[in-house]
């Protein structure tokens, strides 16, 4: 199914026609309002995920107070022993970025599996997506590709929050290594490998959660971090729920942006 996806994605012309047709599913969706955000969230940011052997995953998704938004996560196989996590975010809410955040998600899983690396799968996507004249649409988005005949994961980042990877007592962030996608219409990106040993834990998420607020103060990367050093062993699932709760607990307001959180452990 996702090659032919792949297969549709790969022209500007079929990314104009793809698009076209997402839009009008769109508006079904919205045609039940109340339903609305979170129906088109199962589409961005599903309950079920795959599972592959030897990783324990947990996700979480908490939509803001915006109609949609484009908030998305995934977790796919690229390899007969790779997998990859991505998590991203689409500048702007309502039809637009939502349905940016659809194609952009199936269309990167097409370039994970032609190349290994994730950061020339980056490349390619900001090519593909910069053609498509998007106006002030950016996407910010981490990729973690795990191997498990290499044991090892290696990152890309474009723009996105850091990461967090935790190993041996230790939490690390996992930062951009490249620009926003569509920020250049020819960026470069790098990546970045690190050793994979049983117990490691990687926690993804999107900005509403470092940006939840308490009057000018901010949730922040190390609350994140420190939330994460306090209980490493939890389960992935109850870990990016206690992420939510911790924001909701500390902003003094409702969290206007959609959060999305990705935990992912070696067992």
């Amino acid at each position: 199914m996702t090659m032919v996806w792949g297969q549709r994605f790969l022209s500007e012309a079929d990314l104009i026609e793809e698009r076209a047709s997402l839009e009008r599913r769109a508006e079904e969706v919205l045609s039940q309002e109340d339903l609305a955000p979170r129906r088109w969230a199962a589409r961005l940011a599903p309950q079920d995920l795959p599972e592959f052997e030897g990783f324990e995953v947990g996700r979480a998704y908490e939509p803001g107070t915006g109609l949609m938004a484009g908030d998305f996560y995934d977790i796919t196989p690229t390899g007969a022993r790779r997998v990859a996590a991505v998590i991203g975010d689409v500048s702007g809410h309502g039809i637009e970025p939502s349905i940016t955040a659809f194609q952009v998600k199936y269309l990167l899983r097409v370039f994970l599996r032609q190349y290994r690396d994730p950061a020339q799968a980056l490349e390619e996507l900001n090519n593909q997506i910069s053609g498509m004249d998007r106006g002030e649409e950016f996407i910010s988005m981490c990729v973690v590709v795990f191997d498990t005949q290499a044991g090892t994961i290696r990152y890309a980042s474009a723009g996105h929050p850091a990461s967090f990877y935790w190993q041996d007592g230790e939490v690390r962030p996992l930062r951009a290594t490249g620009p926003l996608i569509s920020l250049q219409p020819v960026a470069n990106y790098t990546s970045r490998e690190i050793p994979l040993q049983s117990g490691d834990l990687v926690v993804m998420y999107t900005d509403g959660l470092a940006e939840a607020r308490n009057g000018e103060q901010l949730f922040g990367e190390e609350r994140i971090a420190a939330h994460l050093r306090r209980d490493p062993d939890a389960d992935p699932d109850v870990l990016c729920k206690t992420l939510v709760e911790a924001a909701a607990d500390f902003a003094t307001s409702p969290v206007t942006d959609d959060i999305a959180i990705l935990a992912i452990r070696r067992m």
